[in-house]
Formats: structure tokens, C-alpha cells, sequence
């Protein structure tokens, strides 16, 4: 009997053979090296005694058949001799194919059929079945996760936004307890818009706690502004309101001020940098004619330009309440002055106005002076900084300064009246015993100036505070400076940054503070005293003074040389009084530093104070 079997073979084939009852071999594992599989369709019975030849190809995927002939004893092959030969003959039929070759074949087009299935029921579906429709309120309902978001960029993702609205709605009830529980409650800058705001309105209309509200910077609108109708008309115990850095524009303007008219409760109103002009300012004059509780508004950095001004110069004229008028910042010019002085000079109500960057010059500031001049009532602050004034204009300012009596803080930093405009303010002073607090900073003062000012100064004990710098006065303007108050003038602070005094100025300035009495705030900033006038610094502060407890270095270019000589002062002196020292951006490295802080908390065991350090 011939036994006939096809195998599958690789290139390099691997053939187990295993023999049982020593009668037949079996062939019972056949494998590759490669990854491909032999298989094996039937087992091969071989004769123990007969001679086996295998001819193998290394081909792939081929076939060989194995054909054996044995010679039986006992009558199973009674035609055939003991002897026997098998013969191999080889095939080039094709393999079977492999079963996951089956599977592949079976599962890629079914899968196939599958997913064109499904696409195909999808668009049908889309096409045929009728969208459902949405009720009213559904479509009026806000888009869920885009409200009262506190922070930029959180309503990008509606997923998300999810979590931020319940995260946001929890700090407004925050909020809305603070507006029932303090008295001053500070929201400035959270960002929850109108929405927000429409929310914590509420709270206000039953407030009888909170004075002080700040609303300054939250993305509120002129929409928003609507809130506050039917709260601030029966509110009587809110007395401050900021909704400064909110664009309300024009229309927000306009509609708070109809809000505000018949308020009873609110004293100061700020709405700074809120985006409105000339229509808006016509809103607030409206306003004022008819609201008689206000006491200070703030309208600073604008856009109100002449016609506003003149708006609010008619509603000067009749409101006798307000006492403080914020400008800064808007675009007043001279005209807009000369406006605002005819209102002024029948006001006797106002005390403090506010001018500050409105490019009035020489012309605004006369007619300005004109009418301040001629009016009854008593000003305290007028602060005309950074208005183009020069020599020319600073004597205006000068002659309104010898005749006035009430006033007590005069600002004309960033102007340019040099040292023939110091002058004359020093002539002014030099009659003048009401002001306190003079602003001379950024005006082109020299040595020659400074050295007026500091004539006044001998003789004079009412000003308390004096700014000087961005002035460069050189150390010869701080040697003239020095002489007087080393036993004269009542200065207590004194400012001289960035006015060029060196290391010499310093030592001029030292030498004064072992005997000046009075100075409890110097600021020396940015005037290049490096390590040898901190050196000279030191020196005095090894001298008992009970007065200076504040004194400012930063960007002095002063090294660890420095550092280790203001060190050694601090602990040198029991008594220093000393509570704030100013090192910021000076070149000191780690050792300069641990000397200075130890220094500190050598001051703190010595007398329990603590000393401030800022590197």
C-alpha cells in the first residue's frame, strides 16, 4: 500500500522524526526558522528497515510528495519481495492556503460590507428622519460653559467651560456674602462681565452692610450698567462705587447717570478708563446738576476733549456738593481749562482738582489761575503735572501761590519750567505758609534752582514734602541742599532719584543726616553712588538717628564693598531706627546679601523692630 502526503515548506525546513514500537515512524513536527509554517495533511508511516530519500527545494510555498513502497512480511504485500524502494517524486502544485491567510480573506471583505453598511444607514438617516425641533426655551437658554468665566482662554472648550461655569457661579455666591457681610469689598478684576454683574446686583439691592464696592476691570459693558436700575434709587448705604476699566463707552455713561440721579447714598463715583467722551461727560454734568450727594468723581484717562470740559464747567457752576474733581489723563487742552475756570469761579464747593496730562500749557494755565484767583471757595490739591508748562506758565502757579491761603499740595512734575520757573515757585514759597506737599520732579532744575528752593527752605517749617527728582542737580545741587536741612526746614521725606549726585552728593547727603532730625524717607534711586557712597552712607548711619526709618539705594550700582560697610553700620548702632532699606537691582552677589540680612536680624535682636531688606 503507497502512502501518499503534500507538506508546506520554507526555505530552510526543520523535520522531527520520532519512531514507536519500533514498527513505524511518525512524523509529528514539522517547522520553519522563518515566521512561515510547515503543515503537515496526513501522517507518514515509514518503514524502520527501508531506505529513506528526501529531496528538498529551498523554495517557498512548494510541495513534495513522498511516495513509499515497503514489502510486508506475513501477506500484507504477498506480491512483493522483502525488498522495497520508495520513490519521491516532486510536485509543483500550488500549497493550500494557510489559515490565517483564510481568515484574512474572510474578515477584510466582511469587515468591509460592515462599514458601508453603517455610513450608508447614516446618511440615510441624516437625509430622511426629521430634525427635533427645539421648544423656546431651549433656544433662548445661554450656550452652556461660556458664563462668568474668571480667566482667559477657559471658554475655548464647552467641556470644559462646564467646570468653570459651576467653579465661577460658586465665587460670585462668594461675592454676593461679601456684598451682605463687609463693608468694603473689593471684586476688581475677575473678569465675570455682565452677566456677573447682573448677578451680584442683587445682592446690592438689599445691602445695608457694604459702603465700599470696587467693580474696577470685569469686562462689563454699557449692557451691563442696566444691572444697578431699580437697586442704586433704594440704596442708601453704598457710599463708594468703582467701575473704572470697564468699556461702558458713551451709553454706559449715559445710563448710569440715569440711575444716579436720584441716588441718595453714593459719594464717590469712579469711572476711570472707561472708554466714553464728550456725549458721556454731557451725561455726568447732567447728573450733577441735580445730584446733591456726590462728593468726589473720578474721570480720569478718557476721551473727554473741550466740549465735555465746557458740560462739566456749566454743572460746576450749579452742583455745591462735589469737593473732588478727577481729570487726569483726558483732552482738555487750553480751551478746556479756560472752560473749567469760568465754572470754577463760581463754585465754592470744590477743594481739590486734578489736571494732570491734559496739555493745557502756558495759555490753559493762565486762564485757569485767572479763574481760581477770583473764586470764593478754598482749594486744597491742584495737580497740574505733565501739561507742557514752562517758566512762562510756573509764574501764573507762583503768584496763585503767594495769595492763597488754603492751599496745601502743588504738582508740576513732568513739566519744563527749569531753573527760571524754580525760581519763581521759590520766591512763592517763600510767602506762602499753607502748602505742605511741593511736587518740582522732571522739570530741567540745575544746581542753580535747587539752590533757590533750598533758600526757602531755611526759613520756612510748614513743607513736610519735597520732590526733586528726575532733576539733575548735580552733587553741587545736593551740597546746597544739604547746608540748609543739616539744622533747618521740616522735611520728613525727600525725594532725589535719578538726579545725578554721584558719590560726592552722597557724602554731602550723609554728612547732613548725623545731625538733620526731621527726615524719616530719603530716596536716593539711580544716582550712581556705587560702593563709595554707600560707603559714605554707612558712615552716617552709625550715628543715632531717630528719625530716618526709610531709605532707598536701588539702582546704585553698589557691590558687595557696599553692602559689607551698610552691614557693619546696622550693627554698630543699638538705636537704629531704621525700618526699610531699598538694595533692588544694585550688583551685590550672595555674600553682599547674607551680610545685609544678617545685619537685619542683628537690628531685631537688638531693639525687636524688624528691618525690611529688598534686593
Amino acid at each position: 500500500m503507497v502512502s501518499t502526503s503534500t507538506l508546506s515548506l520554507c526555505s530552510h525546513p526543520k523535520i522531527n522524526f520520532g519512531f514507536q514500537n519500533k514498527q513505524r515512524n511518525e512524523l509529528w513536527t514539522m517547522s520553519s526558522t522563518r515566521r512561515s509554517s510547515l503543515y503537515c495533511s496526513s501522517l507518514v508511516k515509514i518503514s524502520p528497515s527501508t531506505p529513506v530519500r528526501i529531496i528538498l527545494r529551498a523554495s517557498h510555498l512548494k510541495k513534495f510528495n513522498i511516495k513509499a513502497a515497503a514489502s510486508g512480511s506475513g501477506g500484507r504485500s504477498s506480491n512483493r519481495g522483502s525488498s522495497s524502494r520508495r520513490v519521491y517524486k516532486q510536485a509543483q502544485a500550488p500549497a493550500p492556503v494557510a489559515p490565517v491567510k483564510d481568515i484574512v480573506s474572510f474578515v477584510l471583505p466582511a469587515g468591509a460590507f460592515v462599514v458601508v453598511t453603517f455610513v450608508l444607514w447614516k446618511l440615510v438617516e441624516k437625509i430622511l428622519l426629521p430634525k427635533p425641533t427645539k421648544s423656546a426655551a431651549e433656544e433662548n437658554k445661554p450656550a452652556h460653559g461660556v458664563k462668568w468665566s474668571f480667566a482667559p482662554g477657559t471658554n475655548l472648550l464647552s467641556s470644559f467651560g462646564a467646570k468653570i461655569e459651576r467653579e465661577s457661579k460658586l465665587r460670585l455666591n462668594d461675592f454676593a456674602k461679601e456684598l451682605r457681610s463687609f463693608q468694603s469689598v473689593d471684586v476688581s478684576g475677575q473678569k465675570f462681565g455682565d452677566e456677573g454683574l447682573f448677578f451680584l446686583a442683587e445682592s446690592l439691592a438689599y445691602n445695608q452692610t457694604a459702603e465700599e464696592v470696587n467693580f474696577a476691570g470685569n469686562e462689563i459693558t454699557a449692557e451691563g450698567i442696566k444691572a444697578f436700575d431699580g437697586v442704586l434709587q433704594s440704596n442708601v448705604a453704598l457710599k463708594s462705587l468703582n467701575l473704572s476699566g470697564n468699556s461702558i463707552g458713551d451709553e454706559g455713561v449715559k445710563c448710569l447717570c440715569d440711575i444716579l440721579v436720584d441716588n441718595s447714598g453714593i459719594q464717590k463715583l469712579q469711572i476711570s478708563s472707561s472708554a466714553f467722551g464728550d456725549e458721556g461727560a454731557k451725561a455726568i454734568a447732567e447728573m450733577l446738576k441735580k445730584n446733591s450727594t456726590l462728593r468726589v468723581i473720578e474721570l480720569n484717562n478718557n476721551f473727554i476733549d473741550y466740549s465735555g470740559f465746557s458740560s462739566l464747567a456749566g454743572a460746576i457752576l450749579e452742583n455745591k456738593s462735589l469737593l473732588s474733581i478727577y481729570l487726569n489723563g483726558n483732552y482738555g487742552g487750553p480751551l478746556g481749562a479756560a472752560a473749567l475756570a469760568k465754572g470754577l469761579e463760581g463754585n465754592k464747593s470744590v477743594r481739590e482738582l486734578y489736571l494732570q496730562g491734559n496739555s493745557i500749557g502756558d495759555e490753559g494755565v493762565r486762564a485757569l489761575i485767572s479763574g481760581l484767583s477770583s473764586r470764593k471757595g478754598k482749594l486744597t490739591a491742584l495737580d497740574l503735572a505733565n501739561n507742557s508748562i514752562s517758566a512762562r506758565g510756573a509764574f501764573h502757579v507762583a503768584e496763585y501761590i503767594k495769595k492763597s491761603k488754603s492751599l496745601l499740595w502743588i504738582n508740576l512734575y513732568m513739566n519744563d519750567i527749569g531753573d527760571e520757573g524754580a525760581e519763581k515757585i521759590a520766591e512763592a514759597l517763600k510767602q506762602n505758609r499753607s502748602v505742605t506737599n511741593v511736587d518740582l520732579g522732571g522739570n530741567d532744575i540745575h544746581a542753580k534752582g535747587i539752590s533757590e528752593i533750598a533758600r526757602v527752605l531755611k526759613d520756612n517749617s510748614i513743607i513736610t514734602t519735597l520732590e526733586l527728582s528726575y532733576n539733575p542737580i548735580g552733587p553741587e545741587g545736593a551740597k546746597a541742599l544739604a547746608e540748609v536741612l543739616k539744622f533747618h526746614g521740616n522735611i520728613k521725606d525727600l525725594m532725589l532719584g535719578w538726579c545725578q549726585i554721584g558719590a560726592t552728593g552722597a557724602e554731602y547727603i550723609a554728612d547732613m543726616l548725623k545731625y538733620n532730625s526731621t527726615i524719616s524717607s530719603l530716596d536716593l534711586r539711580a544716582n550712581g553712588l556705587r560702593d563709595e557712597g554707600a560707603i559714605s552712607l554707612a558712615r552716617s548711619l552709625k550715628v543715632v538717628n531717630e528719625a530716618l526709618t526709610s531709605l532707598n539705594l536701588g539702582f546704585n550700582e553698589i557691590r558687595d564693598e557696599g553692602a559689607f560697610a551698610i552691614a557693619q553700620a546696622l550693627k554698630a548702632n543699638e538705636d537704629v531706627r531704621l525700618t526699610s532699606l531699598n538694595l533692588m537691582n544694585n550688583f551685590l552677589t550672595k555674600l553682599g546679601q547674607s551680610a545685609v540680612t544678617d545685619a537685619s536680624d542683628h537690628v531685631y535682636e537688638m531693639n525687636e523692630k524688624e528691618l525690611n531688606i529688598v534686593f
